[in-house]
């Protein structure tokens, strides 16, 4: 048989017939008519060049990491099985040879991916562990809101995760589940009692406006006025009605309490008016008061007293929006004279001077004695005993300090 045209690895004879050859002999893989035998030689030589691209493109991948194993030995299979019956001219057995090249690093792979799936895998238990933890910790709290809201967002994370085994999953998936239920359970009950308690409040609620607008009419100012601060604490201790009827009975509770304390402050003000002429007199009184201001003589400031006292009786009641002011100011000259008399009365014992005098003595002697102790401490360089000392030299300053302020005051 003649051969009609050759190439590197194959021919194609005189029938057009096309081989190939391989390192296990000659092989046909297909028959050319359509052109030139050359012609034919290149489209076969070019399905070659297809093939090499794939392997050579299987090969980057690989390394780059950009296919899995499990892929990339599916890839290695697929093209092997195009490379064994390949209608096409090249060296077939090198793309083999490439072929089984990979297969180390398929492996190499399929072990790193592995290790990966086990870091992760523990790395998701880790975080599902610790999403059961606050979980569980949430379905005993009582923090509705930001309950519900969290263990949304766990639930979130949890799916997120890369699945462990069945059944180490399905365990650590009972227990959060069961936190949420949990919560969910506590948190309806917890709505259900909070509705039932509104409700029964709004109807006390009602009551105690009933008993505000009976009262309103009322002209007993002073009794009246305590009833309604008695109405008041019930209305407190009475909680929270349903938020759409809540604002409603305030408005009514209030509205009874105005119609009462307005009447109540208008016969004020006509009370105050004809106080006005009181508190004028008061003011009269209080600066002949303050005349005694500063105490020279407690004596004479005493009986000075008796007798403004006797005036400031004597005027009467004033406006209720100036009684804090002008009994402030009264106040402020009564304690004056009572400790200018007590002053003086202090001066003139002679037993709590004495005692003044027996503390001071004390004192000095105590407090030579620690110096003395520091000096010693100072030239022993005992820098603990120094600090200790020091600060005890401070304290017994300060007693004397006080005795002897409270020795001047009997002087």
């Amino acid at each position: 048989m003649t051969n009609v045209a050759t190439h590197a690895w194959g021919r194609i004879d005189e029938s057009g017939n096309v081989f190939v050859r391989t390192a296990d002999g000659e092989r046909q893989i297909g028959q050319w008519q359509a052109g030139t035998p050359e012609e034919g030689l290149a489209m076969y030589a070019r399905r070659f060049d297809g093939l090499a691209t794939e392997v050579q493109l299987l090969e980057k991948r690989l390394e780059g990491g950009s296919v899995s194993p499990d892929d990339a030995a599916k890839a290695v299979d697929k093209a092997r099985s195009q490379i064994t019956d390949a209608q096409a001219l090249g060296d077939l057995d090198s793309l083999n040879t490439r072929l089984d090249a990979l297969m180390p690093a398929i492996e190499k792979a399929r072990e790193a991916r592995k290790v990966e799936r086990a870091a992760k895998t523990a790395e998701a238990q880790v975080d599902k562990e610790r999403i059961i933890a606050e979980a569980e910790e949430i379905a005993s709290s009582e923090d509705w809101k930001r309950g519900v809201d969290r263990l949304r967002d766990l639930l979130d994370q949890w799916k997120a995760l890369p699945r462990l085994s069945k059944s180490a999953d399905d365990a650590l998936w009972h227990r959060f589940s069961s936190a949420r239920s949990s919560f969910t359970r506590r948190r309806k009950a917890h709505f259900g009692e909070q509705a039932v308690a509104r409700d029964g409040a709004r109807k006390i609620k009602e009551s105690l406006i009933a008993d505000a607008e009976a009262l309103s009419s009322s002209t007993e100012w002073g009794p009246t006025a305590g009833k309604y601060r008695d109405l008041m604490t019930q209305w407190k201790k009475a909680g929270s009605a349903p938020r759409n009827v809540e604002d409603k009975l305030w408005k009514r509770f209030r509205g009874a309490q105005d119609v009462f304390f307005n009447a109540r402050d208008a016969a004020n003000a006509e009370i105050d008016a004809e106080y006005a002429v009181n508190a004028d007199k008061k003011l009269e009184i209080l600066a002949d008061a303050e005349k005694l201001l500063p105490i020279t003589n407690a004596e004479a400031a005493r009986k000075a007293w008796h007798d403004i006292a006797d005036r400031w009786e004597a005027a009467g009641k004033v406006p209720r929006g100036r009684i804090n002011e002008l009994e402030g100011r009264i106040r402020t000259i009564e304690t004056a004279v009572r400790e200018a008399g007590e002053k003086q009365w202090k001066s003139t014992d002679p037993e709590k001077s004495a005692r003044a005098d027996d503390m001071i003595g004390k004192l000095q002697r105590a407090l030579d004695e620690t110096r003395d102790k520091l000096a010693k401490a100072e030239s022993n360089g005992d820098a603990k005993k120094i600090k200790d000392l020091q600060a005890d030299i401070a304290s017994k300053e300060a007693f004397l300090q006080m005795a002897q302020k409270a020795q001047s005051d009997f002087s």
